[in-house]
């Protein structure tokens, strides 16, 4: 599959009309398949499946969890052969078959996806995830959105002093509680989402999954986060 579709998607959303270069080429002169990726991206997938429960996660994938499997976490076991499914004690993993680097390749791919996309709106995306929080919920204390996020306090305060600068929330003391700063979208930040309509199905685009293998793939990515938080 080439992503001749994604690439539409892009420019649709972008309101650009394709070039001669975005046509469809006849498939003998179709350019050579490009080499195979990690599996596919685990960030940005949520945005497909049904708002779910789920613990906030402090950090990212860790190779020695990654052969914890369904044990619920804890202290890890390991067989001496692999016949019960576990990997054996001296087992040593070439770089394409660690679960913690597919993970982390595949967020990358999905930050190239929504590149071209965000620049549309002007935002990071670590500034658009804020962002979606909000419009999701808006006017919630600093310290809630940090969860929210799974960011620390001194990585959000200046994504949001930044955001502030754009002119798309503000941030104000609580009058109950003076110690609580509250995050509010302005009328041009509530506006800004219009602006994203089309994001989701770009992206589902690039993955070539239908709706349903995408919500269970983020399931189990979901899954898989609430495992290593508690081995953490």
């Amino acid at each position: 599959m080439t992503d001749e579709p994604h690439q539409m998607c892009i420019l649709e959303v972008l309101g650009m009309e394709p070039g001669p270069e975005t046509e469809h080429k006849p498939e003998d002169q179709a350019l050579p398949e490009p080499a195979a990726t990690p599996e596919q991206p685990a960030q940005g997938i949520m945005e497909f499946a049904q708002p779910q429960q789920s613990t906030p996660v402090d950090g990212g994938p860790d190779e020695d969890a990654m052969d914890e499997g369904d044990t619920g976490g804890g202290e890890m076991e390991t067989g001496s052969d692999g016949q019960d499914g576990l990997l054996p004690e001296d087992v040593r993993l070439p770089l394409d078959q660690l679960l913690c680097f597919s993970l982390y390749s595949a967020t990358h791919a999905m930050h190239r996806v929504y590149k071209p996309l965000l620049q549309k709106i002007g935002l990071t995306y670590p500034q658009y995830l804020a962002m979606v929080a909000l419009w999701e919920r808006d006017g919630v204390p600093v310290n809630s959105l940090t969860e929210r996020l799974q960011l620390e306090t001194n990585t959000v305060t200046p994504l949001l002093k930044r955001l502030e600068a754009m002119d798309l929330l503000t941030r104000e003391r609580s009058k109950a509680d003076e110690r609580q700063v509250r995050v509010t979208l302005t009328d041009k930040g509530r506006k800004l989402q219009e602006k994203t309509r089309g994001f989701a199905r770009c992206v589902l685009s690039a993955t070539d999954l239908d709706l349903a293998e995408a919500i269970e793939l983020q399931t189990r990515i979901m899954k898989l986060r609430d495992k290593l938080r508690g081995a953490g």
